[in-house]
C-alpha cells in the first residue's frame, strides 16, 4: 500500500505548486480509512520541502519514482520516502529514506538506542539508522518482489535540522550508519545525499519498481529461512524432548491445516521449565522454513529478546530481529495476515495497548484475528499484574468468536528446578497458592537454601556465577531511585546492603548481561527465563505470621504497575479485588523463586517468614 505516488517531476510540482502536506493527508485517509496528527502533517511539509531540495538535480531522472508512507507488508511501519529507478548497470535500485525532524540527542550504550525529545518529553528510541535499515532487512527478508525480483534496497536516513555533533554519528552507532549512511544539516549533507541517489538511480524506471514492491508476495525468503533452521542447529538448547516434541508435531499439522476459511487456535499449558519458549521458537524455525509467514510474540521484551540472542548467538540486532514483536502492535493488522502467530507467555496479555493502555480493543482477540493459526503457550500461575488477561477460557472464548477450531495440549515434563515437581508442588503449599502433599523439601533433590542476611545471599549467587548463569531478584518494594539519578542505591536492606535495580543501560538482556550479576533483578526482566541459580529477595509484601501466609500489598512500591489501581477496585469488589492482589504477589514470588534450574537461594526480610520457609525444609 502506497499512500502518495508520483515521479520526480511531479513531485516537485506538488511541492512547489500544491500542499503536498494535504494531498498526501487527503490520499492517506482514502487509502487508510484514519486521519493522522497535525505534528505528522506538519512533518510531512517541513521534510518532504528538504528532499525536494535535494532531489532538484538535473542528473536525477525526472523519471525516478517517488513514493510517500510506502507500507511495510506484516508490520503497520511506513517508510517515510522511497525513490525508486536503475542505476547505471541497469540493476532495479530503491532506496529507503527514514526522516526526522530532530535537532539533537543523546546516546545511550543500548545497541542501536538514542534519546530524544518526543511528544511530551525525553524518551528512548531506535537509531534512525537503525530504523532504515531494519526496514531495508524486513523487504528484503518477506517481500518476493526484492529476494526474487532482483530489486536492490537502498537505505539511509535524513535528518535535515540536526547539525554533527559526533553524538548521533558516535562509532558506538557505526554498525548501523554503515549499512544505513546518515545525511544531517546543511548544504554539504544535501550534497552528500544528492550522490547517494544518484549513484544508485542514473535512469528513471517510472514508476515500474514501486508497482513491484507494493505487489510483492509477502512471504519470507529461502535464504532467510535457511539461516534460521542452520541457526537452531547449532544451538543444543533448543532440542525438543518428549511432550515437547509430540506436541510441536500436533501444533505443525495444525498450522498446516488452517488458513483464513479454516482458523485454528492452539492452547499449550505448561509449568515453569517445561520448555514453552523452547517449543515456540522451533516452531518459529520450522514454519518459517515451510515458507509461511508468522511470528513470535510476547508481551515482555525480555523473553522475545533474550531467546532472539539465544538463537543468534549474539545481542545486536540482526535481520531476524522483524520476525520477534510485542504483543500490542496488532492493532490495525487486517484480518489473516499472518499463516502464524506463536504467542509465548499468553498469561501476560493485557486487554489495551499503547503506552498509556488505551489502545485497541483487546490483545487476546487481535492475535487471533491477525492470524488464521495462533498458538498461545501459557501458564496461568504466573499472572503477576492486575492488568494480566491471558487465560485459557478468555481464549476459548474469543476463538469461538472467531469460528476457529481449539486444540489444546499439556506440557508436563520439567526440565528446570532439577526436574523436581516435588519443589513446584512444595512451592505452592509454601506460599499459599494451594494446599499440597508437599509440605517439606527435601534440599538433596534442589539446591534450596535460606541465608540470614541479603550480603550472604548476594555473595553465595556470585560465586555459583561461573558461566554468568545466576542472578539475584527481588519483589517490587524498594524504588527505583537510580533510574533518575545513577549515584542512588535502590534495595538498601540494614547498614550493608546496597544494590541498584537491573541495569537500566541493558533492559531487557538484564538476565545475560555480564555485569548484571551485581544488580537486582525484578519479575519484568527474568520472567519467561532462567539461570543455574536463582537468589530470591522475599520483600515486606509477603510475610507470615502464626504460620499463615499474609500479603501487604501496601509494603510495593508505590510506582509498581502490577497492582497499580487497586486501592479504587477495592471501594466497589473489595473481597474479589483483595483475593486478586493476594494471588499476584504469591504468584510473582512462585515466578521467581521457578527460575532457577538447579537452586533457589532465598533471604527474607522478614524474620519470622524466614523461620517459617526453615521449618518447610530438611536435608537427608
Amino acid at each position: 500500500m502506497i499512500v502518495y505516488e508520483a515521479d520526480k517531476k511531479q513531485f516537485l510540482h506538488h511541492t512547489d505548486h500544491d500542499d503536498i502536506e494535504h494531498l498526501i493527508h487527503t490520499n492517506f485517509k482514502a487509502v487508510t480509512g484514519k486521519r493522522v496528527n497535525q505534528s505528522e502533517v506538519r512533518s510531512w511539509r517541513e521534510s518532504l520541502g528538504y528532499v525536494a531540495r535535494v532531489l532538484r538535480d538535473d542528473d536525477i531522472p525526472n523519471e525516478m519514482g517517488i513514493a510517500i508512507e510506502l507500507h511495510i507488508p506484516q508490520s503497520s511501519k511506513r517508510i517515510d520516502v522511497t525513490l525508486t529507478g536503475r542505476d547505471a548497470d541497469g540493476n532495479k535500485n530503491a532506496i529507503v529514506i527514514e526522516l526526522k525532524q530532530w535537532e539533537k540527542a543523546s546516546a545511550t550504550e543500548k545497541d542501536g538506542i538514542v534519546v530524544t525529545y518526543l511528544g511530551k518529553g525525553q524518551r528512548e528510541v531506535v537509531h534512525p539508522s537503525y530504523q532504515a535499515w531494519s526496514y531495508a532487512s524486513l523487504l528484503e527478508g518477506f517481500n518476493e518482489a526484492v529476494y526474487n525480483g532482483g530489486i536492490s534496497i537502498k537505505p539511509c536516513a535524513y535528518l535535515h535540522n540536526y547539525t554533527r555533533d559526533g553524538v548521533i554519528d558516535a562509532q558506538h552507532y557505526l554498525g548501523y550508519t554503515t549499512k544505513a549512511p546518515l545525511f544531517l544539516k546543511g548544504a554539504e549533507e544535501q550534497k552528500k545525499l544528492r550522490q547517494f541517489i544518484k549513484t544508485h538511480v542514473k535512469y528513471g524506471d517510472k514508476k515500474e519498481v514501486l508497482f513491484e514492491l507494493a505487489n510483492g508476495r509477502i512471504r519470507p525468503s529461502k535464504a532467510l529461512a535457511d539461516s534460521l533452521k542452520g541457526l537452531l542447529k547449532s544451538q543444543p538448547e533448543f532440542v525438543l524432548i518428549d511432550d515437547q516434541k509430540e506436541t510441536f508435531e500436533s501444533t505443525l499439522a495444525a498450522v498446516r491445516t488452517s488458513g483464513p476459511a479454516t482458523p485454528r487456535v492452539v492452547i499449550i499449558e505448561g509449568g515453569p521449565g517445561t520448555g514453552k519458549t523452547v517449543l515456540a521458537i522451533n516452531l518459529l524455525v520450522r514454519l518459517t522454513s515451510m515458507g509461511l509467514l508468522g511470528q513470535y510474540v510476547s508481551k515482555n521484551a525480555a523473553p522475545r529478546e533474550v531467546y532472539q540472542s539465544k538463537l543468534v548467538g549474539t545481542i545486536t540486532k540482526t535481520r531476524f530481529s522483524n520476525m520477534f514483536s510485542g504483543s500490542g502492535r496488532f492493532i490495525d493488522v487486517d484480518k489473516n495476515t499472518y499463516d502464524f502467530l506463536i504467542v509465548d507467555e499468553a498469561h501476560r496479555l493485557n486487554e489495551k495497548s499503547g503506552l498509556y493502555g488505551n489502545l485497541g480493543e483487546n490483545q487476546v482477540k487481535e492475535l487471533i484475528n491477525a492470524s488464521a493459526c495462533t498458538v498461545f503457550l501459557i501458564d496461568e500461575d504466573q499472572r503477576v499484574t492486575l492488568s494480566d488477561i491471558g487465560t485459557k477460557q478468555v481464549i476459548r472464548e474469543l476463538a469461538t468468536e472467531k469460528g476457529a477450531a481449539i486444540e489444546e495440549y499439556e506440557l508436563a515434563s520439567q526440565f528446570r528446578c532439577s526436574g523436581s515437581d516435588g519443589y513446584l508442588a512444595w512451592l505452592d503449599n509454601a506460599l499459599g497458592i494451594r494446599p499440597t502433599a508437599n509440605q517439606t523439601l527435601s534440599t538433596t533433590e534442589y539446591d534450596f537454601r535460606i541465608f540470614d542476611t541479603p550480603e550472604a545471599l548476594h555473595t553465595a549467587i556470585e560465586a555459583k556465577n561461573i558461566q554468568n548463569k545466576a542472578r539475584v531478584v527481588a519483589g517490587y518494594c524498594w524504588p527505583w531511585r537510580s533510574k533518575k539519578n545513577p549515584k542512588e542505591d535502590d534495595i538498601v536492606i540494614g547498614e550493608n546492603y546496597r544494590r541498584k535495580w537491573n541495569l537500566d543501560k541493558d533492559g531487557s538482556l538484564w538476565i545475560i548481561a555480564p555485569e548484571s550479576i551485581e544488580q537486582v533483578g525484578c519479575i519484568h526482566t527474568c520472567q519467561g527465563l532462567e539461570v543455574d541459580y536463582i537468589g530470591v529477595i522475599i520483600g515486606p509484601d509477603f510475610i507470615v505470621r502464626d504460620g499463615q501466609v499474609v500479603t501487604c500489598a501496601e509494603e510495593r512500591d508505590r510506582h509498581d504497575k502490577s497492582i497499580r489501581g487497586y486501592k479504587t477496585r477495592l471501594k466497589t469488589n473489595p473481597e474479589i479485588v483483595k483475593a486478586e492482589v493476594d494471588l499476584i504477589i504469591k504468584n510473582t514470588y512462585r515466578t521467581l523463586m521457578t527460575r532457577g534450574m538447579k537452586g533457589c537461594y532465598v533471604y527474607c526480610t522478614d524474620e519470622e517468614t524466614a523461620v517459617y520457609f526453615r521449618a518447610m525444609t530438611h536435608s537427608i
